[in-house]
């Protein structure tokens, strides 16, 4: 060659089945392109069959094209197959890149140059963001569109050394640039912000450049080569920023999931309507203002085809929506004589409407009223056909079971509920113990299948009242102590029952052979450790190995054993349960004549947190419950359905922190396996069911990757990892049992004292008095006082507030009583030898140095360390 070769690529093209192109970039700033064949490789070998000679290429015999496109070094060249052209940079300040197609390398046409100080060391192509990143010893990053070469469109600015090298990391939209300084920068592209900075410590003196770098988007590793290689592990982030996820600007309101078309509604209280693509979260429309200009929306509902939804506001007024579309179809208009906020419809569901062409919605109203909203297909106008009557004036009087009068009125069209009255006796009176204290209905479900016709009401007081029209009864089906004459000094909302729902398997759920599973065998029927610090995991993936029958469910078929094929092919299903999250942070499950079967505190952090949302899937394998500090319960209720209903078949899988706020609505969705959370902090997440790892929230810039993923993310405003519950009786029942510690026994310390040793009729051995065992020795068991310690003041103002309040102890002992007063002999001697005329001879000196040392000898038991550092454990 004529010159340095400094750079190479190669081009693939996928007309050129027998051949590549490789580029090659030199110090004359020269870009050649040489043709090469299959042909052109290989060994050839030698007359003696045991040596191979290498095949030397000539690149005269090579086809061969090249130009001069810089003016000085070309120091990067890479071929950019998605804009079919390559691009080279060189530290020339006019032509610092080149981007363009192979054929200008044949001719002596104008290039597309862009210009830049100081050059370009290095450069990269973003294909999802369609920009350049360029880079160089100006130490600025800029961001290029390939058509635009005059200016631009964005710059990074943070590093302090000149740029080396830049990759991209396509999955997150982000760009990893290197300084000469071995200093890494990772930076969003979207945002154009700084998200990591992490340098290279590990070389030595040796390797002081690194001289390439290559990003691994399938296992999110950055490879980087000097004299060694490194690899890094970059932390993954979901969001755009480090700002909490935003689906609404303000509270959501409803969340809804449309299994046909799925997409995924919300409303927040602004009374924006979006409709969502659960697997790439992109935006499918809105609806502003869907009810008129500033009208609350609070409720809506999907019908059960997915074509329609209907949507309810605080005014009382209902419309109905085409899904697919968003246009308006009919409406409940505003009556004339309604009060505001008196008709504030809370609950929305669609009947199955027993006729074509009609629409059915049963209303449940902040008051407390049930009614049925009817819509045909030639009117455009919705209308109130039929209303539930007030029974808990009646419930109040004591009644716990009202029965319900048919009546044979003619009817143009047929519902699923007759009209109905109550049967009061004559001697009825009314009366309410507590006015103040209200009986509204807060929330209803409904469950209509073959044998059963049923509305569960509960209350913001506890009551659970069912409405049974087969029986042509309402019943009472729970009602907590006192709760109607509850005192002033009590909170009357700690009975309240923020959600209530049905649990009920039909039969073509009871006769599956197979079961698709939630959680693993080591989840659900593990006796091992109570609680996994740091999520489920490891667990979940271990377990996935083991051929373990799977009690709830993961998208698997599993063989079922006989015993149980057998016990689900029943002729009769089994009667349906009530579930009840409550105020107080319970979950309670009850049977339809009110019999109490479970009474649960879901373990989180933080223990009695009020339970917002109930959902369980169309084969009642699983329970979620969301609370109101965010977090999500995940539970196997699959075996505890199946009588008899044992309490341990009741079990707690997962738990994990979704939100920093309240979730008002959780969904889980069957055939993705993901789990949906609403929130009042303006949120819609994404996350896995197995596990609790977060996916996304909806109206990020990046597409959701629902895939399982083998890296654990957490969004910005959440740090706690979820809890696997292998077994709940670890928290429940086995209590920890604490053992009291030692100590300081005084009689003890006094027999093992310096001084009584010595009087010990038998010498003492040598470990005792050189070593300090006995402060070990003198350690026992405490003794239980029956009375209370005697305190007293120790406090001395005038050694200062740190020492004065030091308490003195002072043991006595008969050799500490024998010296002390020749503390003060001495003290008086030592005076008396300061005056004139009295002699000091030596066996007064002798004397007084006898005395001192046995002072020291014998005054040591006086002071006691222990005491003083254990001044109030008792004995």
């Amino acid at each position: 060659m004529d010159h340095c070769l400094l750079c190479v690529c190669v081009v693939s093209l996928p007309d050129q089945l027998g051949g590549d192109d490789i580029l090659l970039g030199d110090d004359g700033g020269f870009v050649n392109k040489f043709t090469v064949n299959s042909d052109d490789f290989g060994l050839k070998k030698a007359k003696s069959p045991q040596k191979l000679q290498n095949h030397v290429l000539d690149s005269k015999n090579f086809k061969s094209v090249k130009r001069k496109l810089h003016n000085d070094w070309v120091m990067k060249i890479r071929y950019i197959s998605a804009l079919n052209c390559f691009g080279s940079c060189s530290l020339d300040s006019v032509h610092s890149l080149v981007l363009e197609s192979l054929k200008r390398l044949e001719d002596n046409l104008p290039v597309r140059e862009f210009s830049m100080p100081r050059g370009a060391n290095t450069f990269c192509y973003s294909i999802k963001a369609n920009v350049i990143v360029t880079g160089g010893d100006d130490k600025v990053l800029r961001l290029w569109h390939p058509n635009i070469s005059t200016k631009p469109v964005g710059k990074l600015v943070g590093h302090m050394f000149s740029i080396t090298e830049i990759v991209t990391n396509e999955k997150d939209q982000h760009v990893i640039s290197l300084s000469s300084a071995k200093v890494f920068r990772v930076w969003d592209i979207q945002t154009l912000s700084l998200l990591q900075v992490f340098r290279d410590t590990q070389g030595g003196p040796r390797d002081t450049q690194i001289y390439s770098m290559v990003f691994d988007s399938n296992h999110g590793m950055l490879v980087t080569g000097s004299s060694v290689m490194d690899m890094y592990p970059l932390t993954r982030m979901i969001q755009d920023a480090k700002q909490v996820p935003h689906t609404h600007e303000r509270e959501i309101n409803v969340m809804l999931y449309n299994k046909y078309f799925h997409q995924v509604l919300t409303i927040c209280s602004e009374s924006v309507i979006k409709v969502w693509e659960l697997e790439t979260g992109l935006q499918m429309y809105q609806i502003l203002d869907p009810h008129g200009f500033n009208v609350e929306l609070t409720s809506a509902a999907i019908d059960e085809s997915g074509f329609l939804f209907a949507t309810g506001a605080y005014n009382g007024t209902v419309k109905i929506w085409d899904f697919g579309s968003g246009q308006e179809m009919k409406v409940l208009p505003e009556g004339k004589d309604w009060k505001e906020e008196e008709h504030w419809l809370q609950r929305l569901i669609f009947l199955q409407a027993q006729e074509k062409h009609q629409y059915l919605i049963l209303a449940l109203e902040r008051n407390g009223k049930i009614k049925m909203i009817q819509g045909k297909e030639d009117d455009i106008y919705l209308a109130v056909i039929w209303e539930l009557p007030d029974v808990v004036p009646v419930l109040q009087n004591g009644n716990r079971i009202v029965h319900l009068r048919m009546s044979a009125k003619d009817r143009s069209m047929a519902i699923p509920f007759p009209d109905v009255e109550l049967e009061v006796e004559k001697n009825f009176s009314q009366h309410v113990d507590n006015p103040a204290i209200s009986i509204e209905t807060n929330c209803i479900d409904l469950l209509q299948v073959e044998g059963y016709n049923l509305i569960a009401a509960g209350t913001l007081n506890g009551v659970i009242i069912l409405w049974n029209f087969v029986t042509s009864t309402v019943k009472e089906v729970y009602r907590p102590e006192d709760c109607f004459t509850v005192g002033p000094d009590l909170d009357p909302k700690r009975f309240r029952i923020n959600d209530i729902l049905f649990l009920f398997r039909n039969p073509e759920c009871a006769r599956r052979s197979s079961q698709d599973s939630v959680c693993s065998s080591s989840q659900c029927d593990s006796s091992k450790g109570p609680q996994s610090s740091k999520g489920s995991k490891q667990s979940i993936h271990d377990s996935e190995v083991k051929g373990e029958q799977k009690d709830v469910t993961v998208g698997e078929q599993q063989p079922v054993d006989k015993k149980h094929v057998e016990s689900t092919n029943l002729t009769d299903t089994q009667p349906p349960i009530l579930v009840t999250a409550h105020e107080d942070g319970h979950l309670r499950l009850w049977t339809l004549e009110g019999r109490l079967l479970k009474d649960i505190l879901p373990f989180t952090k933080h223990a009695a947190i009020s339970l917002t949302s109930l959902y369980t899937d169309s084969c009642t394998r699983i329970l979620l419950t969301g609370n109101v500090e965010g977090h999500v319960i995940l539970f196997s209720i699959s075996s505890f359905l199946d009588p008899p209903h044992d309490e341990k078949k009741f079990k707690q899988l997962l738990s994990w922190r979704a939100h920093s706020l309240e979730i008002i609505q959780i969904i889980y969705v069957e055939d993705k396996q993901v789990v949906l959370t609403a929130s009042i902090d303006g949120s819609v997440r994404l996350w896995h069911a197995l596990n609790g790892h977060y996916c996304g929230y909806f109206g990020q810039r990046r597409i959701f990757e629902i895939s399982q993923t083998s890296d654990f993310i957490l969004p910005c405003d959440v740090n706690e990892y979820p809890i696997e519950i292998k077994e709940e009786s670890k928290f429940t029942e086995k209590q920890q049992k604490y053992e009291y510690p030692l100590v300081f026994d005084q009689q003890r310390w006094k027999e093992m004292t310096s001084t009584s040793l010595l009087f010990k009729h038998t010498p003492p051995k040598a470990f005792e008095v050189e070593h300090d065992f006995k402060f070990f020795k003198s350690l026992s068991s405490p003794k239980i006082r029956r009375h209370a310690l005697e305190g007293f003041t120790t406090e001395n103002r005038e050694a200062g507030i740190v020492f004065g309040s030091l308490p003195i102890h002072r043991v006595p002992s008969p050799t500490s009583l024998r010296f002390l007063p020749l503390i003060g002999s001495e003290a008086q001697r030592d005076a008396s030898d300061g005056i004139p005329g009295k002699k000091k001879g030596s066996h007064v000196q002798h004397e007084r140095v006898q005395r001192r040392r046995s002072l020291k000898r014998n005054l040591v038991p006086q002071i006691n360390l222990t005491s003083s550092f254990f001044p109030a454990i008792p004995k």
